[in-house]
Parts: C-alpha cells; structure tokens; sequence
C-alpha cells in the first residue's frame, strides 16, 4: 500500500528557530517520517515579503537547514529542501493567483493583519498572493496532509478551494490535502506575556526562547518568566497563565504527563519549577544547538543535502505541473 504523502513547509525569517516553532510545527515532523512519505520544505521565497539583505537572508536559510536536521529530519527519510530550488512552485503559484478571486485573496486573516498595520503603501502584493504561492507549494507534491497550527487552516482551506475549482473547470488534476492539526500541546505562550503565542514579533524578546542562543541567555530568560499568584504548581490556564505555560514546556520536553509533574512539585515552590524546565530545556536543546553549529561549519554537505532534496521534490513537482499546463491548454 502505497504511504500517504506529507508536505509542510518552515520560512526562513530568522538565524534561530525558537521553541514555539519546534512544539508547535516541527516536532510533529519527526515520527511521521515512520509510515509516511514526507516532503518538508523551507520557504525562502515567502520570506521576501519582508525586505532582508543578501547576506542575512541566506544565513538564516542554512541557520533554518542546518537546525531541522539537527532536530531530527532525516534527509535519507524525507525530501528537504528549498522553495527557491524548485522553479515549477513559482510556476504553479501563477497559475493559482489566475484561478483565485480578489475578494477571496483580501479575506486571507494574515494579509488583513500585516496590511492594517503596515498601509497600503508599505504593503508588498506579495504579502497579497502569499496564500496562492502556499497553495501551490502544497498542490505541486499532491500532498495527502499538511502539518500545519490552527492558526494556518484558512491557508489549507483556499489551498483546496482553489484544487478544487481547477479540477471542475479543466479535469482532476489535484489532490485535496487535509490539514493535519497537532491537537494537544502545540501552542507555547510568550515566557512575559503568557496571554500571547510565542512569536519573534513580540514587543520584548525576553519571552521569546531561540534555540540557537547560548544556554545562559535561555535559562534567564526560563528563570525570569512571569508566574502567578501562590505558590501551587498546578495546570490552570485562565487563573495560572505562566505556570501553565511552563508545564507545558516541561511536558513537552521530558515526556512527562502534567499531572506527573504536578505529582512531582507538590509542596515545591515556583523557583524549584523554574529551575527543573531550565534544565529540561538545556538537556533538550543543548545537544540540537551543538549539532548545528556542526553542520554549518561544514556548509558543502549542507549544500549538497539541499540539492539532493530539490532534486527529487523537482521531480514530483514536474509532474504536475505538467498535468496542469497540459489540462489548461498551454503548449510546451
């Protein structure tokens, strides 16, 4: 039986991960490479909406290569490689931007949001036909579920719309993808504002954890996280944001339930905890920092695992972007 096929994808914006792009994305990408077929891309096209210079941009996108293999994508496992590397997603994503509506494009949630506060003048189109280049880096592998957070199903949603419509007006061309939600321990909180998801668009970076920051800076950053009143460690979002936040983290890290760890802190007070997630945290993420800064000193194999991986997803790519210009008419 042929395994279902899996495409998610990761932007290239910063030198650092941080641990809510690990707990809430990529950690999900590890053990599906057991019983799927897993293309994971880094998308470096989508991060020129956002003006960078040359040299930053492509630090970043090995930084982002070089921390998912650390992490645990195992190129003999699974096709890694760069959007760029791979011509036929720009191809398919015009080919989406001529099938999608204006209306449609305008309701997009994250293009109302960055354009209210950035204005029409500083807005890039490219923040606009973001959704439909997304569309079609999924469409191309004919992917069967996209790993994705809640807060990106609209994204999954026009993907299909847009499949959907294509294979109505010309013939079944596409596969309809799922998305593929992580349902319990994938949101992680901001470690000050623990009311905010964890984002490098924070107002203070003191909340935000980058695995590739050196150990004492994150174990500040752990130590002097906002808690709550009292002194219980107990999981309780509403009325213990902060503590809950950091079970969380604990949870995820070491593999204990919250209840065990609750079990484990009884009678201990917020200081002990704090320590405890540190240390969950430098025994985690110690040895993928490690390995990272390994892998970029050794750029040629980077390189070459990225080529490897354009190599192969440009195959299936071909395909149907083959099927999609043969179905509308174009010749080739």
């Amino acid at each position: 039986m042929t395994p279902q096929r899996v495409l998610s994808g990761i932007q290239s914006t910063s030198e650092s991960l941080h641990l809510g792009n690990y707990l809430g994305a990529v950690r999900q990408w590890i053990p599906l490479q057991d019983g799927y077929e897993t293309f994971y891309c880094i998308a470096d096209l989508h991060t020129l909406t956002v003006e960078t210079k040359p040299d930053v941009l492509r630090r970043r996108i090995l930084g982002t290569a070089a921390q998912l293999l650390a992490l645990g994508v195992d190129p003999d496992r699974s096709t890694l490689f760069l959007q760029s590397g791979v011509a036929q997603h720009n191809q398919l994503g015009w080919i989406m931007e001529c099938l999608a509506g204006f209306g449609e494009a305008s309701r997009m949630t994250q293009f109302k949001d960055k354009s209210a506060k950035s204005g029409n003048d500083r807005t890039v189109v490219g923040l606009f036909t973001y959704p439909m280049l997304q569309a079609a880096d999924i469409l191309l592998y004919q992917a069967d579920l996209v790993p994705v957070g809640e807060d990106q199903r609209q994204h999954i949603e026009i993907t299909r719309d847009l499949a959907t419509r294509f294979n109505s007006r010309y013939g079944k061309t596409f596969n309809l993808p799922e998305a593929f939600i992580l349902k319990t321990g994938g949101k992680i909180f901001d470690l000050q504002d623990p009311t905010s998801k964890m984002s490098k668009s924070a107002e203070s970076a003191n909340g935000v954890i980058e695995i590739m920051d050196s150990p004492d800076v994150n174990v500040k950053k752990i130590k002097s996280a906002t808690t709550d009143n009292g002194r219980e460690i107990c999981f309780d979002e509403k009325e213990k944001p902060g503590i809950s936040n950091l079970l969380t983290i604990h949870a995820a890290l070491t593999g204990l339930s919250v209840s065990q760890i609750e079990k484990d802190f009884e009678g201990k007070g917020y200081g002990d905890f704090k320590t405890a997630v540190a240390d969950a945290y430098l025994a985690f993420f110690g040895p993928v920092r490690e390995k990272t800064i390994s892998l970029l000193k050794d750029e040629s194999t980077l390189l070459q695992i990225l080529r490897t991986g354009a190599a192969k997803a440009q195959v299936e790519a071909e395909k149907t972007l083959e099927s999609a210009y043969s179905q509308l008419g174009l010749v080739r």
